[in-house]
């Protein structure tokens, strides 16, 4: 058989696509699927494992202890856009590779923590495994599989992420109560030695065609420094409030790091971003719209979780169960809209995914009480909003790239990242602020808040995607020289994962 690396193709339009065996495709999107279950996974075992760690480490306090999860949400945010641009430089399967074993060797470290400084040091490597993973696991998938087929693709990864968001509090209950806390970071072990194993023998390389100079050292550290400041301003609300000096000043100087890294990726000839990705209109409005749906939908997600819990009262493996059907929809259905939309086009299903999405805040805002009914009350919404899920959130993250001049796909589909996970942050934040303060008096009014901020991410989603364009007709391939294939990434469903991340111990443990 050829060597996969060799032989591809390339549409009319201009946009790379290797031509391989069906088989070749999908191994290629299984090793690379299994490595980010295993991410996903270990975030959502994580939020419920977090007290069984506040009981081991109870000498610590609950502020130090919460850097345990705010930790990677800052480090993970402020690294991918440089990771992915690292993967364009020096190949995706290098990089996916390295990612994998960083972050199977700290899941490792984690487990063996003996104290919650250690603990808290090796989250910080799993968010930089997990921010160099991202990116450059998508790329390759979408520098394997045809510009026609990446719709069903990124659906299919996306997929593979809602199973992980669904099984996520389920196992981690089981775990935690069998096995104890460590495990929610073993269980890592396997599954990124499985992926890297397979990985190395599947994946193809892929890379810039043209590389150039390294990317401007000093644009690295303006986004890094200013992008971590502004997750740690987000994720520290709930501690400092949102009108308070630490916030206002955090905020002002992550705004200014990020507005001087922009003025500088503008001048100098070899910037971290090109900024001329924002003149593709898709690639523009697609991350506005991602933006938005990130924070009406991870503030639904932990929402949902704290009103299950305290409103309810149900325990987290109840809670677990009731919201796991959500995302087990999602992996049903999310393929085949990935389908849909390779033929007619993503903006098409996302104008009325946004409004589907909507009607379940509004279903929860019309028949949620105090009273648990599961079946009458909660299981409609449920469906409604993973249906918005399956005909939204991939088709997002799909036209955000699809798009794009190939030698930036990577650093495309980092933006989109980086834009996601602030909006999930903030959807986090949001919500801590909206509930943190509730009496059983009041309770329903703080999660109809939150109920209200889902209706106007649905409706804004909506509105912002009639600013979309409809891909033309499927391209004829023409063959090109296998040294410039280049790649893609997205963001799939299971953003759901990150829903907690910058969840606050006091939140965990009510």
């Amino acid at each position: 058989m050829a060597d996969p690396s060799t032989s591809i193709t390339v549409p009319t339009d201009g946009v790379r696509a290797p031509e391989r065996p069906p088989r070749s495709q999908w191994t290629v999107l299984a090793s690379t699927s299994l490595a980010m279950f295993a991410v996903f996974l270990d975030t959502t075992i994580l939020f419920v494992a977090f007290p069984s760690i506040t009981a081991s480490f109870s000498t610590v306090s609950p502020t130090t202890l919460s850097w345990v999860l705010n930790a990677y949400t800052i480090v993970f945010a402020a690294l991918l856009i440089p990771a992915g641009r690292l993967a364009d430089r020096v190949g995706r399967r290098r990089t996916f590779l390295t990612a994998v074993v960083i972050f199977t060797v700290a899941s490792m470290l984690c487990g063996l923590a003996p104290a919650a400084g250690p603990l808290v040091a090796a989250r910080v490597l799993q968010a930089i495994g997990a921010a160099a993973l991202v990116p450059a696991s998508l790329a390759l998938v979408l520098q394997t599989f045809p510009r026609h087929k990446i719709p069903m693709a990124v659906a299919i990864w996306g997929a593979v992420g809602a199973v992980a968001g669904a099984a996520g509090p389920t196992v981690g209950a089981f775990v935690v109560e069998h096995l104890g806390w460590r495990w929610a970071f073993f269980i890592n072990l396997p599954v990124g030695i499985v992926s890297f194993l397979l990985g190395r023998r599947v994946l193809p390389e892929g890379r810039e065609a043209h590389p150039g100079r390294l990317p401007d050292p000093a644009g690295v550290v303006l986004l890094v420094v200013g992008l971590a400041l502004a997750a740690y301003a987000i994720v520290e609300t709930p501690t400092w409030g949102w009108a308070s000096t630490r916030f206002v000043l955090c905020a002002l100087a992550a705004v200014a790091l990020v507005g001087i890294f922009v003025w500088r990726c503008a001048r100098v000839p070899n910037p971290l971003l090109d900024l001329r990705l924002f003149e593709a209109r898709n690639f523009r409005w697609a991350n506005a719209a991602t933006l938005v749906y990130a924070t009406g939908f991870n503030a639904m997600f932990l929402g949902n979780v704290l009103f299950l819990t305290r409103v309810w009262h149900y325990s987290i493996m109840r809670a677990g169960l009731a919201i796991a059907i959500g995302p087990l929809i999602v992996a049903c259905t999310a393929p085949f809209f990935g389908r849909l939309a390779g033929r007619i086009g993503q903006r098409r299903l996302l104008i009325p995914g946004g409004l589907v999405w909507a009607s379940g805040g509004l279903v929860l805002l019309a028949r949620m009480t105090t009273t648990p009914s599961y079946v009458t009350h909660y299981l409609p919404a449920i469906v409604l909003t993973a249906l918005g899920v399956s005909l939204c959130l991939p088709q997002l993250s799909s036209a955000a790239v699809q798009g794009l001049p190939p030698d930036r796909f990577g650093s495309g589909a980092a933006v989109n990242q980086a834009v996601r996970n602030l909006g999930a942050t903030l959807g986090v934040a949001l919500v801590i602020a909206l509930t943190s303060d509730l009496t059983p008096a009041t309770a329903l009014d703080g999660f109809r808040s939150v109920w209200w901020l889902l209706v106007a991410s649905g409706v804004t989603v909506s509105l912002l995607s009639t600013r979309l364009r409809t891909p033309g007709v499927r391209a004829q391939p023409a063959t090109v020289d296998a040294g410039a294939v280049d790649a893609g990434s997205v963001a799939g469903t299971a953003v759901v994962v990150e829903a907690g991340a910058g969840w606050r111990s006091k939140s965990l443990q009510s």
